[in-house]
């Protein structure tokens, strides 16, 4: 058993609530996930894809999500390639925070809590593409500059100096790289290109500490040799030798640790270089993987089958009827699910994953996301 083994093993042995509890609060309307310590709530920045993106496709390219996307929570779509609330919802909530504003959004935004900058399909490389990585640093450069432009003229609902140099900064970025290179590259050429992927993400976080920034929350990506859709284009090809015993691909989640790995190290160089920072990195990929390997155990029946697309099994997944599109069918029980349309979660994998982060166990430096409340 290799290192990452060892701690992946380790970190499955806790879980700070109970599944039947967190499977009856989700069918309740209102926030899951609430701090009561929580007095002030933190200012957010979120950069990223469609793991964490609250309307910002929707917003930006002019796209109307459709039903059954929001139909769990907000009961209409709400911009998020979901049934209900994403990760960054839920740890929202736990800190009492509103959810985050897509940066895009034209028509009646309120910024006082942060700002969302992710936007789905975005990725770290090519480094100028709408909406990647660094095109969202320079968004958010450009958001910062004009709000502390503003207030002193009286306009409300915007950040101030105070609340950029104190606001929690966090990053979920990578998964799209991988995807991409793997669709034309063999294995190891796709490693690779990690050091470029990873050093995009390090560039950011300077970048932001360059302009005040000091706390920052780093996730790293989850195992895509889980997700339906890398499974279904495998199973095609009849590449069957390429799965683990969980039913995932191995060659696709060796490159997402290693990705992971060269993240954690990052984070541990830009810990050392810079003062008065805390840069706190995320194990998403054991608390993912955990869900599908221990699916039983953390509440789901169908770990690796698509709640919303066609097919049947053992995917449910068509590349050319996914959800939304002519001829797809959804489930009828969503919290048995993990997968939401083969790509991204459902509501109730959201949920525990959320649950997982919460306890602190899966993060280093172990500190608990309400660390960053002003507990005034």
């Amino acid at each position: 058993m290799n290192l990452i083994t060892e701690m992946e093993e380790e970190k499955r042995t806790s879980f700070p609530f109970p599944l039947f509890v967190i499977f009856f609060l989700l069918s309740l309307p209102g926030p899951l996930f609430v701090h009561s310590q929580c007095i002030q709530k933190p200012v957010i920045f979120n950069f990223g894809d469609s793991n964490s993106d609250t309307g910002g496709l929707s917003e930006g390219l002019g796209i109307k999500f459709g039903l059954p996307t929001g139909r769990t929570f907000f009961h209409k779509p709400a911009g998020r390639l979901c049934d209900g609330r994403l990760m960054i919802d839920f740890l929202c909530e736990s800190v009492s925070s509103d959810y985050l504003t897509p940066y895009l959004r034209s028509v009646g935004p309120n910024f006082t809590n942060g700002a969302n900058f992710a936007i789905s399909g975005s990725a770290t490389l090519p480094k100028d593409r709408p909406f990647n990585l660094y095109v969202q640093i320079m968004q958010f450069l450009q958001f910062q500059s004009r709000s502390l432009e503003l207030i002193p003229k009286g306009y409300k609902d915007l950040v101030d100096e105070e609340g950029f140099n104190n606001a929690l900064y966090t990053i979920d970025i990578g998964q799209n790289d991988l995807a991409a290179a793997f669709t034309y590259l063999p294995y190891s050429q796709v490693i690779q290109k990690i050091p470029s992927f990873v050093s995009e993400i390090k560039d950011a976080i300077w970048n932001l500490y360059q302009h005040g920034g000091r706390k920052f929350w780093i996730h790293n990506t989850g195992p895509l040799g889980c997700l339906p859709q890398k499974l279904a284009a495998a199973y095609a090809n009849a590449n069957a030798s390429d799965i683990d015993n969980h039913g995932c691909l191995q060659s696709l989640n060796n490159a997402a640790k290693e990705f992971n790995t060269q993240l954690r190290v990052a984070c541990g160089e830009l810990r050392s270089a810079l003062t008065n920072v805390t840069i706190v990195y995320v194990d998403v990929y054991a608390i993912k993987y955990d869900i599908i390997a221990n699916s039983v155990s953390n509440g789901f029946e169908n770990p690796l089958i698509v709640c919303c697309g066609y097919g049947g099994p053992p995917y449910n997944f068509n590349q050319s009827v996914t959800c939304g599109q002519p001829g797809f069918n959804t489930c009828n029980e969503g919290l048995k699910y993990v997968s939401w349309d083969g790509v991204h979660y459902t509501e109730a994998a959201n949920a525990v994953f959320a649950s997982k982060i919460l306890s602190s166990q899966y993060s280093s430096p172990k500190l608990p996301f309400n660390f960053f409340c002003s507990n005034k």
